[in-house]
């Protein structure tokens, strides 16, 4: 995984969707410098070879082949391996238009250069060893945020927070195993008289360790994706106006007429800068109708699976039948009820919410676009106590961390269990290597290429 590359790469690595100001192409390899020397004219006659580090240049890219000005542009020279893929790099600033782009870059590879594989920049960063796993994958985190939550965590981890707090946990686990198999080696000057004692505190440490980083992990799942939100409530207690408030546009039919709403809708939003993966569901009552029954029971399902329920109750009408049902698919979730229709003689009140369930409960008009602040401050609160200290806790946002943190904390207790029941010291290592080689594969120093390419196929292209 540690051989160098030996042919040079080039991409776009600016939007190839619209036109714009200016346009990259970034070139990295051992020739990317020469290769740019065969297309790059400079205004001062000078190569790109012979100037230093870290240094821009004017000048024009010229077609090979007919001797022929495409663009008036910079060259960015920066040689290894004191760059992003610790390889010579060269970048081409040139106007960003789509033709006049991709006119650049076929002159770059008619020099020597091939396409760059999707995420092949941060491949050979994470290769060369820049950047290990978990920050390469931090790196296309921070290009898909969709909020300043996700955007913090994803540069935390970038900054290698995550990275080291696993080289500590492995680095007491490989002492340990270090120790014993030398003490199993050469038992006349190592002694193992009751080491155990020693391997129980270290390990108890990192259970404890691995387990902090788990209980991250559906906060960060919700900072990365946004909160999977389900409206709930009867026909006409204004959910479809709910929604067309917090998109700020008429996403949803509302009328006077009960059933209206017989599917459901998506729609994200960003309210505060917390993502809502919003679901607008049928009005939840009996029926005969038999399409508006398969939007109820859409609206049941989607309802189990949900991270937030936001049950709305127009407050101008009595709590019924139908809304006891609704509390009793919702009473183990995580509920924020909105007594909409603050506008009108309230019927209902918070007290007989209260008195119904364990939730929260905002006054809001949706029709007025009344209370929706205090709205989003009450679903900061429920998910994130508030301000997020992004300086002391490390946050697991990726599924495949989360799975491997689960992989090591499963050995690491069976260590645990070991040292419990008297297991000899050679059985405990089989387990602490175990718990070693699982939080390797979420920084990378064990991890097998065809795991390497999976996860860079998912970059975009040109990084």
């Amino acid at each position: 995984m540690n051989n160098f590359i030996d042919d040079t790469i080039a991409a776009i690595s600016t939007s190839t969707m619209t036109s714009g100001g200016i346009s990259v192409i970034r070139l990295s390899g051992p020739k990317a410098i020469d290769i740019a020397d065969k297309v790059f004219k400079s205004k001062r006659n000078i190569l790109l070879s012979e100037v230093d580090s870290h240094t821009v240049h004017y000048g024009n890219i010229i077609n090979p082949d007919i001797d022929e000005i495409i663009d008036e542009v910079l060259c960015i020279v920066m040689k290894a391996p004191n760059t992003y893929t610790r390889e010579n790099v060269v970048e081409i600033d040139c106007h960003g238009g789509i033709l006049v782009t991709r006119k650049v870059l076929e002159a770059v590879l008619k020099a020597g250069a091939r396409p760059a594989e999707p995420g092949e920049f941060t491949k050979r960063a994470f290769l060369n060893g820049r950047i290990d796993l978990s920050q390469a994958e931090a790196v296309i985190d921070v290009i898909n945020s969709k909020n300043e939550y996700a955007l913090k965590s994803s540069v935390s981890q970038l900054d290698g927070k995550l990275s080291e707090k696993i080289r500590d946990i492995r680095e007491i686990l490989l002492k340990h195993v270090a120790y014993i198999e030398a003490a199993l080696d050469d038992p006349e000057h190592i002694s193992l008289e009751n080491y155990v004692d020693n391997v129980l505190y270290d390990v108890d440490k990192c259970v404890d360790n691995v387990d902090k980083l788990l209980k991250t992990a559906d906060n960060g799942r919700i900072m990365r994706d946004g909160i999977r939100t389900v409206i709930l409530g009867k026909t006409n207690a204004g959910k479809s106006s709910l929604l067309n408030a917090l998109a700020k546009e008429e996403r949803a039919i509302v009328t006077d007429i009960e059933g209206t709403t017989r599917d459901v809708l998506e729609e994200q939003i960003n309210l505060g800068g917390i993502v809502l993966n919003l679901i607008d569901t049928a009005g939840i009552r009996e029926t005969e109708d038999y399409v508006e029954s398969i939007g109820v029971e859409k609206a049941k399902k989607y309802a189990k699976d949900a991270d937030l329920i936001i049950y709305v109750v127009d407050c101008s009408r009595p709590l019924d039948n139908n809304d006891d049902e609704i509390i009793s698919i919702i009473k183990d979730k995580k509920v924020l009820v909105l007594l909409n229709k603050s506008d009108m003689e309230a019927v209902v009140t918070k007290e007989d919410i209260s008195a119904h369930m364990d939730c929260k409960s905002v006054s809001i008009s949706a029709k007025n676009r009344d209370g929706l602040d205090e709205l989003e401050e009450t679903v900061k609160d429920m998910f994130f106590t508030g301000k997020i200290s992004f300086n002391e806790e490390v946050y697991i946002t990726n599924a495949r961390h989360k799975n491997l943190l689960n992989d090591a904390l499963a050995s690491l207790k069976l260590v645990k269990e070991g040292i419990e029941s008297g297991m000899s010291e050679d059985f405990l290592t089989i387990d602490m290597m175990t718990a070693y080689e699982k939080l390797g594969l979420i920084i990378g120093e064990e991890v097998e290429d065809d795991l390497a390419d999976k996860i860079f196929r998912e970059f975009c292209m040109g990084k």
